[in-house]
């Protein structure tokens, strides 16, 4: 009876420990999750467009469709634009996505998913919204801007000021200039501890792209002047620099990391309460176990 009680303890036991492993292989696949797409979803900026749409028209079943096209294609590619066609020009509707050129495509999708979902809630009933995260774009609208260059000017941003260090700035400067001469939607430099970023959609040409850029980047140099990190957002382009590290902007702005960091903290709290919840009820099998056999 007693070895029975027993064999029948250690076989919970066991079952106990499957089921912590299981726990632990959750928490640590969440954490690696946080620890790399913490910054990806910050937002930056958005905007819905005036007019509006009739609840339950043609217009919102397009949306739908159009919104769930974005999420779907953004699985397997990092940009991407649709038109879906209604049965009156006032029912069609165009949109966009697009990802950083750096991230990957799981974390691309999980980002434009959630931009979707924030420009849902923030353009309710609009028929046009735009919403910026940290790497992702979406934008949708009921007037084409589809191939249509756009440089008015939707986020600027600069870091303090370091003073003037001609060194640096023209490390700054050097790194911005050599943006403008890669090719691509999406280019990336750096020098030193200076580092650049740029983007176009990709419904611009590349002349397009390049006039984009490149206005970006003479802006962003004449506005922030001695800042030690600048974002300047356009309509259809952007460019970024930060001479203090990698353009990230957790260590750019310092907001990302915090983030990252309480969601990290809780998951951690969260796998220390399992390792002890563990430790107790095996010790309690185990005593249980020890008493029987007596």
């Amino acid at each position: 009876m007693h070895l029975t009680y027993c064999i029948h303890t250690i076989q919970q036991q066991k079952m106990v420990k499957t089921i912590f492993f299981i726990y632990f292989l959750i928490y640590m696949t969440l954490f690696l999750s946080l620890t790399n797409s913490s910054t990806i979803n910050i937002y930056l900026y958005g905007g819905c467009s005036q007019q509006m749409y009739t609840p339950k028209s043609p217009y919102e079943s397009n949306l739908d469709s159009l919104l769930a096209s974005l999420v779907n294609s953004a699985t397997y590619s990092s940009y991407n634009n649709f038109t879906v066609m209604g049965s009156t020009q006032q029912d069609v509707i165009y949109g966009l996505y697009q990802c950083r050129g750096d991230i990957a495509m799981p974390d691309c999708a999980s980002c434009i998913a959630r931009a979707v979902t924030r420009a849902g809630d923030m353009c309710r009933d609009t028929c046009g919204g735009t919403v910026q995260l940290d790497g992702c774009l979406v934008k949708y609208d009921n007037a084409t801007f589809l191939g249509v260059e756009d440089k008015a000017v939707v986020l600027k941003r600069c870091g303090p000021s370091v003073g003037y260090n001609s060194e640096a700035m023209g490390s700054r400067d050097a790194v911005l200039g050599g943006l403008v001469g890669l090719g691509g939607p999406f280019r990336a430099g750096g020098s030193g501890s200076v580092r650049g970023v740029a983007q176009c959609t990709g419904d611009l040409s590349f002349s397009e792209c390049q006039d984009c850029v490149s206005e970006a980047i003479g802006r962003l140099k004449s506005d922030c002047g001695t800042a030690d990190y600048g974002d300047l957002f356009m309509g259809k382009c952007y460019a970024r620099y930060s001479t203090g590290g990698a353009h990230d902007t957790s260590k750019a702005h310092g907001i990302a990391g915090k983030l990252g960091g309480e969601k990290r903290f809780a998951i951690i709290i969260g796998l220390l309460a399992g390792v002890a919840i563990l430790v107790i009820l095996l010790a309690f099998l185990s005593k249980i176990c020890r008493k029987e056999g007596k």
